[in-house]
């Protein structure tokens, strides 16, 4: 059974910073890119970060392009999205999701990925 697990969410003040965690099991993890995904109440989901094995590379939204970074263990299936200077208008629960062969180009659309986790709330006060 393949699970991904999101966890690191909490309430933090702005300019703090918060570190999530994905967390992959049942799959090859190799084959695999991991995407951010969040959403705020009332707004549509939004591709944050993505990281494409096949293409070696990553991707950020322009919105936390310089605040955030994602960077992958491989050894424990897991993937880290690493949030600095965060603002209120972070707030959002955050999905991460697992995408077979995953490219750069389309790692920002949610339809693109397999398999999804259950969310954290990441919660920026002003």
């Amino acid at each position: 059974e393949v699970q991904v697990v999101e966890s690191g969410g909490g309430l933090v003040q702005a300019g703090g910073s918060l570190r999530l965690s994905c967390e992959a099991s049942g799959l090859n993890f190799d084959d695999y890119g991991i995407g951010w995904f969040r959403q705020a109440p009332g707004k549509e989901r939004e591709g944050v970060s993505c990281l494409s094995k096949i293409d070696s590379t990553t991707y950020y939204a322009d919105s936390v392009k310089g605040r955030f970074t994602i960077s992958s263990d491989n050894a424990k299936n897991t993937v880290y999205l690493l949030m600095d200077s965060l603002e209120p208008e972070d707030t959002a629960v955050y999905y991460c999701a697992a995408g077979w062969t995953l490219r750069r180009r389309v790692c920002h659309k949610g339809d693109w990925y397999n398999y999804w986790g259950q969310g954290t709330q990441v919660t920026v006060s002003s």
